[in-house]
């Protein structure tokens, strides 16, 4: 049987200890795409699988200084500080980095991964970025959907974004039978939400 990560965000702080401590062991890391917020821990695991068109071996170094980042996604603003906290009182925004990985494995569209009691499909879902991946568990609907769905205005204008191609990954997520997302960000939501943001954009 295999535990997988879904994604592992910022990485201020370290992560596979806890993970170790937790579990008893080091999953296996699944990045639905390169982004500072979904990859800063990836450098800490030794074995991390992503999309090959999604660049995890040089990502964007990314920032934890607002204007900084903002510059760097071709964004109007950002707040000053990304973090509401810091891991310790002298902590130095300035410092962050997203660390480079090299993947173990390259997923493609189509991959079933095969933890032992269930199956994960991976799904190509371009637009948010060009590698941006979801994990589908056709079984119970499960859905694992990363940047490419969330519940909040969609991001399609980042470096790396492309709007016609992303409508074109919705549409095709839109036809599956999922039954409840986990997002990258905020809460889970059932079909007739997915359903609901999925069309807001594409109108």
């Amino acid at each position: 049987m295999t535990d997988l990560l879904v994604d592992c965000g910022l990485g201020v702080t370290a992560l596979a200890p806890l993970l170790r401590e937790r579990f008893g062991r080091e999953p296996v890391l699944v990045l639905t795409h390169a982004h500072l917020d979904h990859m800063g821990s990836a450098h800490e695991l030794g074995e991390v699988w992503a999309h090959p068109l999604e660049h995890v071996e040089k990502p964007a170094p990314g920032s934890l200084h607002g204007p900084t980042l903002a510059t760097q996604l071709g964004l109007d603003a950002l707040p000053p500080a990304l973090l509401t906290a810091r891991p310790h009182g002298d902590y130095d925004l300035g410092t962050f980095r997203v660390r480079p990985v090299t993947p173990a494995r390259l997923l493609n569209d189509g991959d079933v991964l095969d933890l032992g009691d269930r199956r994960l499909t991976v799904l190509h879902l371009p637009g948010h970025t060009p590698g941006s991946i979801a994990l589908f568990d056709a079984h119970d609907g499960t859905l694992f959907s990363g940047d490419v769905i969330y519940d909040d205005d969609l991001l399609d204008s980042l470096p790396g974004s492309d709007p016609e191609v992303y409508a074109h990954s919705l549409r095709r997520l839109r036809e599956l039978p999922v039954r409840l997302t986990h997002p990258g960000h905020d809460h889970s939501f059932d079909r007739e939400r997915l359903h609901h943001l999925i069309d807001a954009y594409l109108r």
